[in-house]
């Protein structure tokens, strides 16, 4: 591994040592010495590796990095704010064992939102408000986060940010990766912003409310109720997550072309099209279904567009116990999980995008058979000759099930029954956090083998950057002679 990718990951540490500071103060306020200990110290060794790399290559200008560097950086990154992340969990006393510390972690930053805690509202302030934290964090992403506060990392952003993003189409919507990330990520932080105050405004306290826009914009579901946001009992409350978790759903360079007046251009979005059609029709279902189990219809759609919005987003928050609805809206529940949010959001899962080129391809198959001798093309977002997606997203399909099924594996290996594995597998490759059986919407993995909880921290990473990236770093694939390519 180069300087270069050293020093990058240092000065991460050091945001992410930064980050700190917040829960560092809440422990001060009130949970005492040492909660505060616990997140004063990697808040100072974070800051002191970056320091020392910072020194260190002062004289070395900008940081330039070949295309298997980027993907090592990336890779290395997330590993290590996995780990970095885990520390003041583990040096709190709020999670006694070292893995149990790494999966909450892993699991925050990667906004899959699943817990081993059987009682978060006995965890202290400090501990809940990082654990939501590292939803927001992981949810726009630290390596963008990196790249905006930093200017060094401009040469070569746009491939690690490639590398992070979620989604087959990635690019700038401004001409500067740099800019680009300080516009998403003051879009995604006012929207935070937006979503704490109209949740203090319906009742909350001011420290539910950020806890909750943090794990709302990030995607992740964790709460400081153990009941999640069902323990609020208010509709106003239950609604405005409901909306906001659809809207973190979307690609956020869309909010971009809003803000410039570009509307035409957001409502031409293929994949936006098709998330808003799946996600009114899965609620319209649901509701359906479940009228006869609520007292009223308007209950009914509550409900049922609450978990929709939850599952379909990749969030988590629960208001009901699903387990318990009728078959069909588990159903609609359960096909959600392959469904996920949009290209470019916050939410996990395969990606609207891909099933929407996978659609199209289909109505072209179906028009050769008819017409042999038609010449046809896919459009998305209005433009022809997107065909070179369909390739791209059969690949991703492939290795995406393929983990899926090895991660189902691997659970009923720890002991897990059949639907409790497959299920579970899907969450954790997905990001979404609650599955069906013993890892259902009540329950928590704190009682899961350690090495299954160590298997399900490396599928949590794999699924947030997609597979690939963290594939290629494991995979010894950088031993093979590839184009030493500048970025």
């Amino acid at each position: 591994m180069s300087f270069p990718v050293f020093r990058i990951l240092s000065y991460i540490l050091g945001i992410v040592g930064t980050s700190l500071a917040l829960p560092f103060a809440a422990a001060l306020l009130w949970d005492g010495l040492r909660p505060a200990l616990a997140f004063g110290v990697p808040m100072a060794a974070g800051w002191l590796a970056a320091l020392a790399c910072a020194l260190a290559g002062r004289r070395g200008g900008g940081l330039q990095l070949d295309v298997r560097n980027a993907f090592m950086t990336v890779g290395g990154a997330w590993i290590a704010i996995g780990v970095f992340g885990a520390l003041p969990l583990y040096l709190s006393g709020a999670f006694p064992s070292f893995v149990d510390a790494v999966f909450e972690s892993v699991s925050g930053f990667t906004t899959t939102g699943a817990t081993v805690a059987a009682d978060v509202e006995a965890l202290p302030h400090s501990v809940n408000l990082w654990r939501c934290q590292t939803h927001w964090l992981g949810g726009m992403g630290v390596i963008a986060l990196a790249v905006a506060l930093i200017p060094l990392l401009g040469v070569g952003g746009f491939r690690m940010i490639k590398a992070e993003t979620t989604g087959p189409e990635k690019g700038k919507v401004t001409a500067r990766i740099t800019n680009t990330a300080k516009v998403l990520w003051a879009v995604y932080s006012g929207l935070t912003l937006l979503q704490a105050v109209l949740l203090h405004a319906c009742g909350m306290g001011w420290f539910d409310a950020v806890c909750h826009a943090f794990s709302t914009l990030g995607t992740g579901g964790f709460s400081t109720r153990n009941a999640s946001v069902g323990a609020f009992s208010s509709p106003a409350i239950e609604w405005i997550c409901t909306v906001f978790m659809l809207l973190a759903s979307v690609n956020f360079a869309l909010y971009y072309q809003l803000l410039k007046g570009r509307v035409g251009d957001v409502f031409r979005d293929s994949e936006l099209r098709t998330f808003v059609g799946l996600a009114l029709g899965a609620i319209w279902v649901t509701t359906a279904v479940q009228s006869v189990g609520y007292s009223s219809l308007s209950e009914a759609l509550r409900y049922s567009a609450f978990q929709v919005a939850s599952i379909m987003s990749t969030t988590g928050f629960m208001t009901a116990d699903y387990a318990g609805w009728h078959p069909s809206a588990q159903l609609v529940l359960f096909v959600l999980f392959f469904v996920g949010g949009c290209s470019g959001s916050t939410a996990g899962g395969v990606k609207v995008i891909r099933w929407t080129v996978l659609w199209k391809q289909l109505e072209n198959e179906f028009r050769r058979i008819l017409h042999p001798h038609g010449v046809f093309t896919m459009r998305i977002n209005g433009l022809a000759g997107r065909g070179e997606f369909v390739p791209l997203v059969a690949s991703f399909l492939f290795v995406y099930l393929l983990l899926v099924l090895l991660t189902s594996f691997v659970g009923t290996l720890a002991g897990l029954d059949l639907v409790t594995a497959f299920t579970g597998a899907l969450s954790m490759v997905g990001n979404v956090g609650p599955a069906f059986g013993a890892l259902g919407p009540t329950e928590n993995c704190g009682a899961l083998h350690p090495a299954l909880k160590c298997w399900y921290a490396f599928a949590m990473l794999a699924g947030r950057l997609e597979i690939y990236t963290l594939l290629i770093l494991l995979g010894g694939l950088f031993h093979r002679r590839v184009p030493n390519r500048r970025v």
